[in-house]
């Protein structure tokens, strides 16, 4: 009612220009009672046949960074300190695990809403095998949305190098490994740079084809690349640098 009207209660999001009204000031002008529910229900009935059809013919969808920020009054993303954080870490296996939790904050706030349920250390196989970072791919639009429609994609594996120049065919084998037709065979390689990285995707190419395991590497300019993607871009959805590395795959 307060949208249709175009209320003093309406809000617009700076980024996406999305007409919102928060809970808290629809609060604040009509109270949160069960007599004041009741009231308005009573009053007009015609609003829970409207919420029932509605709730049943179409799905949840989640909000975005811009939509929570404003109705929960927090802070927006900071893309820059969360890639800033990644590239700080001195290279090597002493910082690996810092490595690894920058690269999760990263990651879980850049492909938010469509991977989620991060699980950093997530065991395999009864603890034989790890990996560094088990994603639950619910992306309804998008690039995972789409792999998710084409090949077996449900969980999205990360894995995490934190050094460079020497990542090749072990690595590569390593994540290709966690994968099977129940959890997944999509996954991100992700290291701090490549001796000879069109080589290392020709590898990744040579995986797909042979045994349809799909690996996505990324180095720090690859990061650097979608969180431009992702500032610059108010329609993310993975698809520029994602879709096109994932395509080499299977070209």
């Amino acid at each position: 009612m307060e949208l249709h009207a175009n209320s003093q209660l309406v809000q617009i999001t700076k980024k996406t220009k999305k007409r919102f009204v928060t809970k808290k000031d629809v609060e604040e002008k009509y109270g949160n009672s069960k007599k004041m529910v009741a009231e308005v229900t009573i009053n007009n009935p015609s609003l829970l046949d409207d919420y029932k059809r509605k709730a049943n013919s179409r799905p949840y969808l989640p909000l975005d960074h811009d939509l929570i920020a404003a109705t929960e009054g927090t802070a927006k993303p900071d893309w820059d300190g969360l890639l800033n954080t990644v590239l700080a870490i001195p290279t090597g296996k002493a910082d690996a695990k810092g490595y690894e939790a920058a690269v999760e904050s990263l990651f879980t706030a850049l492909f938010y809403p469509d991977l989620t349920n991060p699980v950093p250390q997530s065991r395999l196989h009864n603890g034989r095998k790890i990996v560094d970072i088990d994603y639950t791919n619910m992306a309804q639009g998008g690039f995972f949305s789409w792999l998710a429609k084409h090949y077996p994609s449900g969980r999205i594996f990360v894995e995490c190098k934190n050094y460079g120049g020497k990542v090749g065919n072990p690595e590569m084998d390593q994540l290709a490994n966690r994968f099977s037709p129940s959890r997944g065979q999509v996954g991100l390689l992700v290291c701090r740079s490549f001796d000879d990285k069109a080589r290392f995707h020709e590898g990744c190419r040579d995986t797909a084809k042979d045994s349809s395991r799909y690996i996505i590497a990324l180095d720090d300019d690859d990061l650097k690349a979608l969180v431009h993607e992702r500032k610059t871009n108010e329609e993310f959805q993975a698809w520029t640098l994602l879709g096109q590395r994932f395509r080499a795959l299977t070209d």
